[in-house]
């Protein structure tokens, strides 16, 4: 089977994850069951993500949109030497345009971990609220709203 012909069939490539994942000892029909459920028989657990195979879309599509946030973010050397072997590439034009992509590329990847923290997360701005109004109650009206 050749590589275009492999692209093609998604279902080859899945089978063929299902298979490499079941020799290493990962069984991906237990996925998404709870511990309990399965009386401990599972070892380990991976998370299986298709990423699309085109990076071009997603340089394009950031730059698209203005980006005027700044961060600073500390990076290994490995990570450091990847980053910059994307420019080389020319794909990207910059160290920063590289972590911008694949911090959202990665972001995207995770984003439903977050979903699942999104309660958890109105609760807390909920809580903060309350605690600015009791602050203001002990302390009067000054403006006690968080530094960002």
């Amino acid at each position: 089977m050749n590589e275009k012909t492999t692209m093609n069939d998604w279902s080859a490539i899945w089978d063929r994850v299902r298979s490499e994942l079941n020799n290493a000892g990962v069984d991906l029909e237990t996925m998404g069951v709870r511990m309990e459920e399965l009386g401990g028989k599972i070892g380990r657990a991976v998370k299986v993500v298709f990423v699309a195979p085109d990076l071009q879309a997603s340089v394009d599509a950031m730059n698209r949109e203005q980006r005027d946030q700044v961060i600073m973010v500390r990076v290994d050397e490995a990570t450091l030497r990847q980053l910059d072997a994307w420019v080389k590439t020319d794909a990207v034009k910059s160290r920063s345009e590289a972590a911008a992509v694949f911090i959202r590329e990665g972001l995207k990847v995770r984003a439903s971990e977050l979903e699942k923290l999104e309660d958890a997360l109105a609760d807390v701005d909920r809580a903060r609220e309350r605690l600015h109004e009791r602050v203001k109650e002990v302390f009067g009206d000054k403006d006690t709203s968080p530094a960002s």
